[in-house]
């Protein structure tokens, strides 16, 4: 009986042990597929202003956006860090004026703005099937990473040689490689940071390819307002659209200074609120206002 009941004792270990490392290798991933339903679930009522900075190779432009129940509208108010010419200032008063007029092509920028959050979420959902995850240790999160003092788990992932992808949309999963960090106490993605290892085609309504090399950053906190905020996004990408168009998307963007917006805004009422905070702009510092438009 004793060398029975050895036998069991060392069978039950092994299969405590299997079960165990079954167990920390399928964390990584149920982490990811809650992490996901929640950032679809998201849906705050709160609407923000905030600035948008981007930088690419002709310079840079920054915008003061006010998001409202409609559509988020958005104002040029600077190029290359200085604010508009009274003439630049005009032609956007009169860009936002024609949208306001124009109630169908409104619709037409709604309808955009919903395909796009429609082929985020597609890509959202993809995530736990279309990478093999392992944990990289932790770091903690700030202002604009993840939520300040959160630990932040840190994920490296590659491709999953089992996964086929539903469309040309979630395409480019399968040839990405990098890391997530995820603020497991609010359960959220404080950061996806991903280069592509080969070439792979992709979507969008359009046929073409990115080139091996591309790399694709994009990450969230709560800016200190308590609600997330995508602060960074980080495009740096080459290939061909229709099979010989040359693409190049170089650029970064960074989103700051987020205020509460009034609540129930229209977008009529935004756009006037915007055309004010550009008129303070230029008159606080007329001396800036200048046609020389040269990227630093």
């Amino acid at each position: 009986m004793r060398p029975r009941f050895l036998f069991l004792l060392l069978l039950g270990i092994v299969q405590q042990q299997v079960m165990r490392a079954q167990t920390v290798s399928a964390a990584p991933v149920e982490l990811v597929r809650q992490t996901v339903q929640n950032e679809i679930n998201f849906n705050s009522s709160t609407k923000f202003m905030f600035r948008e900075r981007e930088e690419n190779g002709h310079g840079t432009q920054t915008k003061a956006i006010v998001q409202t129940k409609e559509l988020a509208a958005g104002m040029l108010v600077a190029i290359n860090d200085k604010p508009l010419t009274v003439e630049e200032r005009r032609n956007e008063e009169a860009r936002l004026d024609e949208l306001v007029n124009n109630p169908q092509e409104l619709r037409k920028k709604q309808k955009a703005d919903r395909d796009d959050t429609e082929r985020t979420n597609r890509i959202m959902k993809a995530l736990p099937d279309a990478f093999l995850y392992e944990p990289d240790g932790v770091q903690t999160g700030t202002k604009e990473l993840g939520n300040p003092g959160d630990e932040l788990v840190r994920l490296k992932f590659r491709p999953n040689p089992d996964y086929s992808a539903p469309s040309h949309t979630e395409q480019v999963l399968t040839g990405m490689v990098g890391y997530m960090l995820i603020d497991k106490s609010q359960g959220r993605i404080a950061k996806i940071d991903g280069t592509l290892e080969k070439e792979v085609g992709f979507g969008w309504g359009i046929l073409g390819h990115l080139d091996k090399g591309g790399r694709f950053v994009v990450q969230q906190g709560t800016m200190g307002t308590g609600v997330w905020q995508v602060s960074r996004m980080d495009l740096d990408l080459t290939g061909k659209i229709l099979f010989f168009r040359k693409l190049v998307v170089k650029s970064t963007q960074t989103f700051s200074d987020f205020h509460e917006a009034p609540p129930n805004l229209t977008f009529a009422q935004a756009v006037e609120l915007l055309k004010k905070q550009a008129q303070e702009l230029a008159e606080n510092r007329p001396q800036m206002a200048t046609s020389d438009r040269s990227p630093r």
